[in-house]
Parts: C-alpha cells; sequence; structure tokens
C-alpha cells in the first residue's frame, strides 16, 4: 500500500514524492475546506470522537438526525438513513429488500458492492452486458414477475460513463420491479445543481425509488445514506442487518457533513470550474491522440491495454510529480488495463495542462 500524506488541495506527498493527486474522489475540494474542518470540531467537542453504539441503541445522535433530514431534503424524499459506509449500505439495502427466490438483475460493471450484495442476499442473479436494456428487458419478461429488483450504478466507477436510467425507470415500470440507483460518483457532481443523475435526466423520485448516496466523494467527508419514501426507510431501519450491528457513523463526521452539503448546494462555481477542467483536459489528451473513454465527469479513464504498460505508465506520471492510479484486472475487465485519472474542483488548469503533458511522455513507455 502506498502512503500518502495530503499537504493541501491536492498537492500531496506519496511514499516520499512530492506529487499532484489525480486520482482523488474529492471532487469539489471539500474535503479540507475551513468550514468543514471547522464543523468537525465543533461536533468532537460535543460529542466526542466515537458515537458509542449503533443507531438503534445509543449512537444516533442530534448531528445524525439533523443530517438525515438535510439529505432527504436535498435528494427531494421524504427520508434519509445514514451507513457507516457505502459498501454496506448497498449490502443492507440489497440483503433487505431481497428474499430468496427474488431476481437480481445488475449491469456487468456495478460496482463490487452492488454485486457482493446479490450473492450475499440469498436471490438469483442475472447480469446483463453493460447498459444493455434490451438484454435487461428480455430477462424481466422471462423472469416470474414477483419479487424483481434492478440495481445499477448511477455513474460507473472506472469508466466515466452514466447509467441509461430513464430506460432502466421505464422497464422497472413496465415489469412491476423495484430500482435502486447507488450514485456515489454523482451526487454533489453531475446535474444542474450537483442532484446527481436524476436530475441530469429530469427523473423524479418516484422513477428511481431506492437511491443510494457515499459521503466520501463529492462532499469530501466520510460515511453513506439511502435516500427513499417513508415505507422504505422504516423498512430498512428493522430489517437491514448492515444498519442494525454496527456502530454508528462518528457524529463529527455528521457534522461535517452537514457543513460540505451546505457548500454543495451554495457554492456552485465548484461544479462550474470541475466541468471546464474536465474540458480543458479532454481537449489537450485528445489532440495527443489519447485513447480516452467518451466521459463527461470528473472520471476520465485512459485505456492502455496492458497491465505492464498500465504500471509503467502510473510509475512514470509519480516520477514527473503525478499521482494516478493504474486500474487493472479483475477490477477492470481483462484487456482494459487503464490510468483511472479524476479532476477535482482543487486542481487548477496550468495542474491540469501540466498532466496533458506528462501523460504525452509517459505513454510513450
Amino acid at each position: 500500500r502506498r502512503v500518502v500524506e495530503r499537504i493541501r488541495g491536492m498537492h500531496a506527498v506519496a511514499d516520499g514524492h512530492p506529487v499532484l493527486n489525480f486520482c482523488s474522489n474529492d471532487y469539489l475540494g471539500l474535503a479540507d475546506h475551513p468550514e468543514v474542518l471547522a464543523a468537525f470540531k465543533r461536533g468532537a467537542d460535543s460529542y466526542g470522537v466515537g458515537s458509542g453504539a449503533s443507531h438503534l441503541v445509543t449512537g444516533h445522535t442530534p448531528a445524525h438526525h439533523a443530517l438525515e433530514e438535510e439529505l432527504a431534503d436535498f435528494t427531494g424524499r421524504e427520508r434519509a438513513l445514514l451507513f457507516s459506509t457505502g459498501y454496506m449500505a448497498n449490502l443492507g439495502v440489497i440483503s433487505a429488500l431481497v428474499e430468496r427466490g427474488d431476481w437480481i438483475f445488475e449491469d456487468r460493471l456495478n460496482h463490487a458492492s452492488l454485486l457482493d450484495g446479490a450473492l450475499l442476499s440469498g436471490g438469483r442473479l442475472k447480469r446483463y452486458a453493460h447498459a444493455d436494456v434490451e438484454a435487461l428487458q428480455g430477462f424481466l419478461a422471462e423472469c416470474p414477475a414477483e419479487g424483481q429488483l434492478i440495481a445499477s450504478d448511477g455513474v460507473f466507477s472506472m469508466d466515466g460513463y452514466l447509467a441509461p436510467l430513464p430506460v432502466l425507470s421505464k422497464l422497472a415500470t413496465q415489469a412491476n420491479a423495484s430500482l435502486m440507483v447507488d450514485d456515489a460518483h454523482g451526487l454533489g457532481v453531475v446535474g444542474p445543481t450537483g442532484r446527481g443523475v436524476l436530475e441530469h435526466f429530469g427523473l423524479s423520485a418516484s422513477a428511481v425509488p431506492v437511491l443510494v448516496g457515499t459521503l466520501g466523494k463529492a462532499f469530501g467527508t466520510f460515511g453513506a445514506f439511502v435516500a427513499g419514501g417513508e415505507d422504505l426507510i422504516e423498512y430498512l431501519i428493522q430489517r437491514s442487518r448492515t444498519y442494525i450491528y454496527t456502530t454508528a457513523l462518528p457524529p463529527a463526521v455528521a457534522e461535517a457533513t452537514r457543513a460540505s452539503l451546505r457548500l454543495v448546494v451554495e457554492e456552485s462555481w465548484r461544479r462550474d470550474k470541475l466541468r471546464l477542467l474536465i474540458q480543458r483536459f479532454r481537449s489537450g489528451a485528445t489532440q495527443l491522440g489519447l485513447h480516452l473513454l467518451p466521459s463527461d465527469t470528473p472520471i476520465q479513464p485512459l485505456l492502455l491495454g496492458g497491465n505492464i504498460a498500465a504500471l509503467q505508465a502510473s510509475q512514470g506520471l509519480l516520477e514527473a510529480g503525478f499521482l494516478v492510479a493504474a486500474i487493472r484486472p479483475p477490477t477492470v475487465p481483462e484487456g482494459t488495463a487503464r490510468l483511472r485519472i479524476t479532476l477535482s474542483s482543487a486542481h487548477e488548469e496550468q495542474d491540469v495542462e501540466r498532466l496533458v503533458e506528462a501523460l504525452g511522455a509517459v505513454t510513450d513507455i
């Protein structure tokens, strides 16, 4: 494991190398925002470091309760429920909603937590090729109509693609199936006001009844939540084992997230700047003939194909002062090893220009 010390913004030291970080998910640069840090300190002063128990015992503080209400408002839902991590949220939701013998349909590029949730649920899993809605439609038709759940990423984390949510929602409605979307990489970033892939497509809460979001990416803190209707949240409180049987998120983190959520809403310039940086990066990389995937999100994968090529390029960038992760199978399919470049509003235009220049050099290795 690489040891990384964050200095400020996207400046860091990785294994002794001063670097600009281009593989963080802190898309809006909020992780070290002064208001977020101050809220965290106030929370620690008020509540201590740990919550001390699960939400259903004594771990649910006013900070947690207020954050859930604010997340529900942000997502346009009746209620929201905090989980300790995004992985636990997906496992807990799927295991609660799916009974043995039910059918689960997932995109092959879904995050591992959605796949593991399906495998551990006792349900019957069918995976369709990425965004192949015709295959999904066929699965829905051939499987019994009772007990069907469609689960998908909102933004696919290794590719930056958006899920075809309007079609998924239509198919779910036609089949009377439930639809669950994990918008970990969309909330805060995608859509005119940062309300994610649903806002991007103009979909209402009823079109996607189960929405999962994480707090460790655009929000810059830690944890996750599920947002939905009153009945869904009450059901999860009673049935989701990864919610019931674990210590609640530290209340200081909840207070920090309340501050970052306000900044996500109020400081739209962060998204504007991020979109400009994405455009600058794609323009520069395209001029060099680099093989980018067609992503308009902060996730900008550069396909190199072979594992050795990806590792060599990543090491070359490290030596040039840039931290970029090499992603290899089994995280991505065989033959699609890549550099997973992520942009943040904490970057500057000259940072992006320097990165593009370095990419042109190391991909000739």
